[in-house]
């Protein structure tokens, strides 16, 4: 087991939630997109809105794709920053 197993296993534990339901890969990926693509503090806020589009009934891995898409196409300025939309 590694570090994150356990951590998502106690974790789990303490909601209520099956850790076998958790895709970390997918989290973990979706996260990287969005913190190379748009900007570091926008990952954990994706991975929030990932968990509530999930707890609402969507596929996590189709969701993910979908987001993770969404930050490939994100424009960014040459200071960094994205555009106001």
């Amino acid at each position: 087991m590694t570090v994150m197993d356990d951590w998502v296993t106690a974790a789990c534990a303490e909601l209520g939630l099956d850790p076998a339901q958790v895709p970390v890969p997918v989290v973990l990926d979706l996260a990287k997109d969005v913190a190379h693509q748009v900007l570091r503090p926008g990952a954990p806020v994706t991975a929030y809105l990932l968990g509530l589009a999930v707890g609402r009934g969507a596929d996590p891995a189709g969701t993910a794709s979908r987001l993770s898409e969404l930050a490939a196409t994100w424009p960014v300025e040459l200071d960094g920053t994205g555009p106001a939309r």
